[in-house]
């Protein structure tokens, strides 16, 4: 495994995830705007052969 191409994969594949996660909670955010509470939010990594590995849940004030 040649490390320094894997290390480049793996950021290009962080950099889509998070560009797109972002964009998706901000319009969630927006449609839920002016409503108070929180956004609830759930991420997920799965690794094909090794099932849900991470989660993470937050909840992101919307005050």
């Amino acid at each position: 495994m040649n490390e320094e191409q894997f290390n480049l994969e793996l950021r290009k594949l962080l950099k889509r995830f998070g560009v797109g996660a972002q964009r998706e909670i901000e319009q969630a955010a927006q449609q839920h705007a002016g409503q108070g509470g929180a956004l609830k939010v759930r991420a997920s990594l799965t690794i094909e052969g090794h099932g849900e590995v991470l989660v993470i849940e937050e909840q992101l004030p919307l005050e």
